[in-house]
């Protein structure tokens, strides 16, 4: 057991273990983003930090097909940060939640040695909730876009190299109108943030999956992409295909839903 499942494990209950929680006719999700764990500075401006940390957040409603109503955010200022700074990030981190409609309603701010942005989404079902959950034999795996610029992107930085404003790494691209559209066509769905063949386990549950294509190392494992990964019944693809297109969006089908158990034998953790 990793430390991050160790974790999980102490709060162990009914709510945990998908992309947010359902409570109360709510859906509750939450992500934190580091300084130094996620990005650096000298990687991303303040704009660039506040407007990721919102957008890696509301992923996780979308996926579930919730619309994001309030925020509360929690937030570790360095104590070299000067009061324009302090209202760059704090402007990008609103005005990304405005185009959601999405407002914060409380939070705290503490001072830290490095930025750290701790955000809870309050969401409303836009109807059917997806979760990861739900896969049945025979259905289709599917996944949004494309794969592997995140992790190319990071590279990039790593070695010293600059990337686009509008790269997948700075500014994740969230398929919300897709989601709202195809949810009733789609049985279960998550976002892609930790890598797609990390994931895949989440979505396929007790089942394995037959691959139809061929992926690179870098689609496999490439994290923080944030397109969805969702598995229908074979019927209703055509009308997935028309929404997709409509969207102007790229449909992969990765493979069919079959017994087993399917395995990511890679090293992942978060720590």
């Amino acid at each position: 057991m990793d430390k991050e499942n160790a974790v999980i494990s102490n709060f162990a209950n009914k709510f945990i273990g998908d992309d947010g929680a359902i409570a109360d006719d709510f859906i509750y999700s939450k992500d934190l983003f580091c300084e130094d764990t996620h990005f650096k500075r000298s990687w991303l401006n303040l704009t660039q930090i506040g407007q990721k940390a919102v957008l890696v957040n509301i992923s996780d409603a979308i996926a579930m097909n919730a619309k994001p109503k309030f925020a509360l955010l929690g937030l570790g200022i360095p104590k070299n940060l000067s009061n324009n700074e302090i209202n760059e990030l704090c402007d990008s981190i609103k005005q990304t939640l405005n185009k959601f409609d999405c407002e914060i309603i409380g939070g705290d701010t503490i001072k830290s040695d490095k930025i750290f942005i701790s955000l809870t989404i309050i969401s409303k079902p836009n109807g059917k909730i997806l979760s990861r959950n739900g896969a049945k034999l025979g259905d289709l795996v599917c996944f949004t876009g494309v794969l592997g610029q995140s992790l190319k992107n990071l590279k990039t930085l790593q070695n010293g190299g600059k990337i686009s404003s509008n790269s997948r790494f700075s500014k994740p691209q969230i398929r919300s109108n897709f989601i709202k559209n195809a949810a009733k066509f789609i049985r279960s769905a998550m976002d892609i943030s930790d890598g797609l063949a990390s994931d895949l386990p989440k979505i396929c549950g007790k089942f394995g999956i037959k691959f139809s294509q061929k992926l690179s190392k870098f689609e496999l494992i490439s994290g923080e992409e944030y397109e969805m990964l969702f598995t229908l019944p074979p019927k209703n693809l055509p009308k997935i295909q028309n929404i997709a297109q409509k969207h102007r969006l790229k449909l992969n089908i990765l493979g069919k839903i079959t017994k087993g158990k399917y395995k990511f034998h890679g090293k992942f953790t978060h720590f």
